[in-house]
């Protein structure tokens, strides 16, 4: 196979954006079997970050290297077989590095390919081996980069040749991801993970971190691998990555995760999206259409956005920007965007249908005396229940809970140590509002304290993936505080337990329409852990709480109550489009 040398100027050019890292340690890539690592070990060759030099350190074979070594007097040549850390994928090219071997750096290399059907070993020397890059002269202490035409075979393991041995301290496989998608296409993925074909395509700055580790598996183990820019000081300042997706497909949910940024992390973001041939979109480009309007950010922790209007075509590219606070340089770690790829012999003008079957529901009691409207529309959609988060809550009202470290907390919210050092108190969460007209006011009464006891409706039996949303209530002059306790089991009257405490409830919300009734546009819909309590805001619309895998007890706080006039501040809607038909959430694994 022929090949072509790449100055190390051009790496951006022919590697950065029109290929993934495929034998990255970060993907789970790992070497197989070494011929010999007698003074450094092969696994190192995969590291994520450059050889370090170790000039001057020893250890009881010798002098110290970042890389993989192996003895001299080879009478043939030395080999390393590396799994690569994807599935599959189709090979563009190498880097070979020598940094800090100079005198004892392989002088030659070639590298082989193998494809091996799932939980197979490649052999160490078969016919099935096949050249990828032919015998190739090295230098010292210097980065090789190698272009070879795109294979048109998916291997999953390559063999680094060394001759006839020698040091080597980095090696890396550019290539494409063979991605591996799921036989239903009605199943929601990551259409932007770098084991979908994923790829960042573009970005506008990449000083610390580069924009690739956005799309790795997993949260990662420091800011080190994730995306950082600089700072900047220039007002309105933004930064962007573009994501070619996978495969095209109609999207419901993004996800930005800001792990292990605290201090660094953007105030805001937004996603733009667009299906277009292009490798790489014009960012003038006047397709892009907004998915998800700014949105604020907090440190630490994943957010979980529904994506505005996204379901009912087809995208190919997502366009991410997030937004410093005070001129600091902005980090995310990772960026998920879920969805269902297109289908029907690569027709991308049709978006995969996200209909599902509507369990049968009994409707829920309303509160007597209470007045009761019918809400009609023929525009009826499943909705993703998506992780409660405090930002994505901020519309509809608060999230009460803490978090795992005082850092992680908004900066707005006061952060103390309590009890003797023994506890940390998160300050005013949330207040208890009442806005009565003034001739019930002074019969409204105080906030008083009530609890709760609810149970998973029998129309949600384990296993049910959608819960339809026939009604949604509102109080209209006060908010309304739930904080989850547990499972009711009360010390001396064990009869009076339900069982063992709830892990999780389904919260569904909306705000209020120009015509005074639920906006449906606006409706969302979270999972929420029992160590989460939520206060609906004065107004808003939401649905009845739902355990859903056992009872929980709620503590509710409020000061909604009756007046000799009878009145109650709670109004319900029913939703119905006249066919039957009602919206839907769909509901995650827990």
């Amino acid at each position: 196979m022929s090949f072509e040398t790449i100055p190390l100027d051009d790496f951006a050019t022919v590697f950065g954006s029109a290929s993934t890292e495929i034998s990255s340690a970060a993907l789970n890539g790992h070497v197989v079997s070494v011929s010999d690592e007698f003074f450094a070990g092969a696994s190192q060759l995969l590291e994520v970050g450059p050889a370090l030099s170790l000039k001057g350190q020893f250890g009881p074979k010798g002098a110290l290297y970042s890389g993989w070594e192996s003895r001299r007097h080879n009478p043939t040549y030395d080999w390393c077989i590396i799994r690569l850390g994807v599935p599959s994928g189709h090979i563009l090219g190498f880097d070979i590095d020598t940094s800090n071997f100079s005198g004892n750096e392989a002088p030659q290399a070639s590298v082989d390919g193998f494809h091996a059907e799932p939980g197979n070993v490649p052999p160490k020397v078969d016919d099935e081996w096949e050249e990828l890059l032919p015998k190739a002269n090295l230098g010292p202490s210097s980065r090789h980069l190698f272009r070879i035409p795109q294979t048109n075979r998916a291997y999953t393991h390559v063999k680094l040749n060394m001759f006839p041995d020698g040091g080597i301290a980095r090696f890396r496989v550019y290539g494409l991801v063979s991605p591996v998608f799921p036989e239903d296409v009605f199943v929601p993925l990551d259409l932007a993970h770098v084991y979908s074909g994923g790829r960042v395509v573009a970005v506008s700055d990449q000083h610390y971190g580069v924009g690739a580790n956005l799309l790795l598996p997993g949260r990662g183990k420091d800011m080190g691998d994730g995306w950082e820019t600089k700072r900047s000081r220039t007002p309105g300042h933004n930064d962007w990555v573009i994501i070619k997706l996978g495969a095209p497909g109609a999207l419901e949910q993004a996800e930005i995760d800001t792990a292990n940024f605290i201090g660094n992390f953007p105030e805001s973001c937004e996603i733009h999206a667009l299906l277009s041939s292009e490798h790489i979109p014009d960012l003038r480009d006047r397709a892009w259409k907004i998915i998800l309007s700014r949105t604020k950010l907090g440190p630490h922790r994943r957010h979980f956005f529904p994506l505005e209007g996204a379901k009912d075509a087809l995208y190919s590219h997502v366009k991410v920007t997030i937004y410093p606070d005070g001129g600091i340089k902005v980090d995310v770690k990772r960026i998920r965007v879920i969805g269902r790829r297109s289908v029907g012999g690569g027709d991308e003008t049709t978006a995969v249908s996200s209909a599902q079957p509507t369990p049968s529901h009994k409707q829920l009691p309303s509160i007597p005396t209470t007045p009761s409207i019918a809400l009609t529309t023929s525009t009826f959609s499943t909705l993703a229940a998506v992780p409660l988060t405090r930002e994505a809550f901020i519309p509809f009202g608060d999230v009460i809970q803490a978090w795992a470290t005082p850092l992680a907390a908004p900066r707005d919210i006061r952060v103390t140590t309590a009890n003797q050092g023994t506890a940390t108190k998160y300050h005013s969460l949330s207040t208890v509002a009442s806005s009565y007209p003034d001739a019930a006011r002074e019969a409204a009464g105080v906030p008083k304290v009530g609890v709760f006891r609810s149970t998973p409706p029998a129309e949600l039996p384990a296993g049910t993936k959608t819960w339809p949303v026939k009604l949604l209530e509102r109080h209209k002059h006060t908010n309304q505080i739930f904080i989850p306790m547990g499972n009711g089991v009360v010390p001396g009257a064990e009869e009076d337990a339900i069982s063992t405490p709830g892990h999780a409830y389904l919260v569904i919300v909306a705000q209020n329409g120009p015509d005074d009734k639920p906006d449906l546009a606006t409706m969302r819909a979270f999972v929420a852990g029992t160590s989460q309590g939520i206060a609906y805001g004065t107004g808003i619309w939401h649905h009845p709480m739902i355990p859903l895998e056992r009872p929980i007890d709620f503590t509710c706080v409020e000061t909604q109550v009756g007046t000799p006039d009878n009145i109650l501040d709670c109004e319900i809607v029913e939703i119905n489009a006249g066919d039957g038909s009602v919206p839907t959430v769909r509901i995650p694994e827990i």
